[in-house]
């Protein structure tokens, strides 16, 4: 790492902002923008890709200024658990419904922790479950299946 970047963390982390916002501001240029008294749908990631680029650069800014620790070692076993219970969510959620989905979502993912406590995830994953079934099923009435057709549903 260079000498002149004082806080390692905050220059890492805000060069990713800046790239995932930017990526926001370059998908978006694909769809109409709008105005903002009648917004396109590329109206709300294009701004939101702007806010996050911005607040990249001050924390990429910011790291040549303060003194921070290093970055640590990588957890790499960790990142992979929490990647594949993200995928198998996506995998899974027209299939087998968002209760089963997200309950494996939350099981897999505590299971990558290192303080994992069985009872805990399983309150914790059923819990999850019904409030994602209420607020975006029942609350917001978005048309995703609670069981999917692997189990019966619709």
């Amino acid at each position: 790492m260079p000498a002149f970047i004082r806080h390692p963390k905050d220059f890492w982390s805000g060069i990713i902002f800046i790239l995932f916002g930017l990526a926001a501001v370059v998908i978006g240029r694909d769809y109409e923008m709008g105005t903002a008294g009648r917004m396109g749908p590329a109206y709300f990631p294009t701004a939101l890709g702007i806010l996050l680029a911005l607040v990249g650069a001050g924390s990429t800014l910011r790291s040549f200024f303060r003194k921070g620790e290093p970055i640590g070692r990588l957890y790499w076993k960790e990142l992979v658990i929490v990647l594949v219970a993200v995928l198998l969510f996506g995998f899974l959620m027209r299939q087998a419904g968002l209760l089963v989905s997200t309950f494996l979502l939350i099981m897999i993912s505590a299971y990558a922790s290192r303080q994992f406590n069985l009872a805990k995830s399983l309150a914790l994953a059923v819990g999850m479950a019904l409030f994602a079934a209420g607020v975006f099923v029942k609350l917001l009435g978005l048309p995703m299946p609670l069981i999917g057709p692997w189990l019966g549903g619709n």
